[in-house]
């Protein structure tokens, strides 16, 4: 893609094929960008403004094709390719992630989980067996691997990240308590779970004076 999106306009992808994914299950077959900005509580100027960037999509007097824009969003979010995934470190919220099924009819496959926890080895977690981390080398020249969610305290993160650009992962998700941005030659989406419970307790404090 020739122009650069901002990463404002990207974070709102994945809501709008959220959306028009239940416009389709409720059977709408268009809808004008008026009608998707109540929905989606985001001005129908900035609708149109960000599908723009990726050519619009719309027709004047007729809206948007939901099943076409969904399907467009998809390609765009790189949803229309499988993407295999590794966890490492398989504590709770390892299993979790490993364990929400969405993922796959996303596109999203977990093929692999890993651990440095002895106790853990060949623990089975949705049909998948918990290896060791020394045996990652070895999995990555075996299988191809798209991205590697870090499910592991934050003293380790970095170093295991290292480790993985090292072994030729590029995408990561971290969900460890501490920010990869540093990390050179990889891309990072970065999860602070802990954040978005502090906005909503801000919020629910400050219910009264949020417009």
């Amino acid at each position: 893609m020739e122009k650069d999106i901002s990463q404002a306009v990207i974070r709102r992808m994945p809501r709008y094929y959220r959306y028009l994914g239940d416009l389709l299950d409720a059977g709408v077959e268009r809808i004008s960008s008026s009608d998707l900005s109540k929905k989606m509580h985001v001005t129908a100027s900035q609708i149109r403004q960000d599908l723009n960037n990726f050519g619009g999509f719309g027709q004047q007097g007729y809206g948007y094709n939901v099943q076409y824009l969904y399907d467009e969003i998809g390609k765009i979010l790189g949803l229309n390719e499988s993407h295999n995934m590794i966890v490492i470190g398989v504590g709770n919220l390892g299993q979790a992630v490993t364990n929400y099924v969405k993922f796959d009819k996303l596109g999203f496959k977990i093929i692999g989980l890993f651990d440095t926890n002895p106790e853990k080895k060949g623990m089975d977690v949705r049909g998948i067996k918990v290896q060791m981390m020394d045996e990652l080398p070895d999995f990555l020249r075996k299988n191809k691997v798209d991205i590697a969610a870090l499910t592991l305290p934050r003293a380790n993160a970095e170093t295991t990240a290292r480790e993985l650009v090292e072994l030729g992962i590029t995408s990561i998700w971290n969900f460890a308590h501490v920010d990869l941005d540093d990390v050179d030659g990889i891309v990072v989406e970065n999860v602070h779970l802990s954040d978005s419970l502090m906005r909503l307790s801000y919020n629910a404090l400050n219910s009264n004076k949020i417009k």
